[in-house]
């Protein structure tokens, strides 16, 4: 004999109707306005009948009728990328001290197909708005009535990190920093340069030299963001070499070029400065510790919900001040050897 007890029988609008002492269409437009324009007396029989029957509303007819669910769509690039991850955590808590649910939705497949299935999302009536930080191609970014998209420009459409992702300007602080302890002789570790970031970094940090009258020895790398493509750069340098301060794009690179250092017998920060970008965590215990950049991705997811929710309320774009991404110094950087002119 089949002892499990049966699934309590969910409350219907026409059960509150009843206990409120009102009609079904009367809980309805309760419902479809959170009881604004309501008689208080009446709001407050639906409330408790509500309350007592512990109704829950069917949300996915609700959208239907409404397309109020309290919930937003976040629309991210396939794969596992770091900052992705950041920045949905971002949105999120964004978007919950705002009331709303914020469902993370991947999109994969051509820009062609995410397009398609972007606009496939705003017409099915499971979200108020839709944040997007995925490219899709020119034109296509879903117009639906009603349904508000935003859109990060934070990835070109192979993937790549554009826009607030891609602000180097921080490389130009990490310049004039090691300028500052006296380094004048500099050589420049760039990225995969197919990646906006690695070409914004490199063009950044040619630009520092120039403009503070320093000397840029070479621009090694630029195919790949691998330790070892660092580890090579510095075991190429002459043992007579000038150089003082390595610039890494990331710090992979950076802890190779390190790993180099010392399979020369090189000290750091003593014999080379050494500075990367990322703030990987394993950075913080490499000995000596790594100088680095501090990307603040959850403040750019936050950033991106904003302008979501701002739309969502009907109001002008929020405007953002400052930068999400900062120098870390730490003891892979010191003053250069023999430089008294700082």
């Amino acid at each position: 004999m089949n002892t499990t007890p049966s699934p309590a029988k969910r409350a219907t609008i026409w059960e509150v109707a009843a206990r409120a002492g009102v009609s079904g269409q009367t809980v309805s437009r309760y419902l479809r306005h959170d009881g604004q324009g309501m008689r208080e007396l009446t709001r407050s029989r639906i409330e408790a009948a509500i309350a007592e029957l512990d109704y829950q509303p069917n949300l996915a007819a609700r959208a239907m009728r409404t397309r109020r669910t309290g919930r937003v769509a976040v629309l991210l690039p396939n794969g596992e990328a770091t900052s992705a991850m950041r920045m949905l955590l971002g949105a999120s808590e964004a978007a919950r001290a705002e009331g709303r649910q914020a469902d993370a939705v991947t999109m994969d497949g051509t820009a062609e197909e995410r397009a398609t299935r972007a606009r496939e999302l705003a017409e099915s009536g499971l979200f108020e708005g839709m944040l997007i930080l995925t490219a899709l191609p020119p034109g296509s970014v879903p117009t639906t009535p009603g349904i508000p998209t935003v859109v990060s420009p934070d990835y070109d459409d192979e993937l790549h990190t554009i826009g607030e992702l891609a602000d180097a300007a921080p490389i130009g602080a990490l310049v004039e920093g090691l300028a500052a302890l006296g380094h004048r002789d500099f050589v420049h570790i760039a990225g995969d340069r197919r990646y906006a970031a690695a070409r914004d970094r490199e063009r950044v940090y040619l630009e520092s030299v120039r403009r503070l009258g320093l000397t840029s020895h070479e621009v090694l790398g630029g195919l790949d963001w691998d330790p070892e493509t660092g580890r090579r750069a510095v075991l190429a340098l002459d043992e007579d070499s000038p150089v003082t301060a390595v610039v890494a794009a990331n710090d992979l690179m950076a802890a190779g070029a390190v790993h180099g250092a010392v399979e020369r017998g090189w000290s750091i920060p003593g014999r080379l400065s050494v500075t990367g970008w990322d703030n990987n965590p394993l950075g913080a215990w490499l000995s000596p510790a790594l100088t680095t950049v501090d990307v603040d991705y959850e403040s750019l997811g936050q950033r991106a919900m904003g302008r979501l929710l701002d739309a969502l309320r009907g109001a002008a774009p929020t405007a953002l001040d400052g930068t999400v991404a900062a120098p870390v110094w730490r003891d892979t950087t010191g003053p250069a050897v023999g430089r008294t002119d700082h």
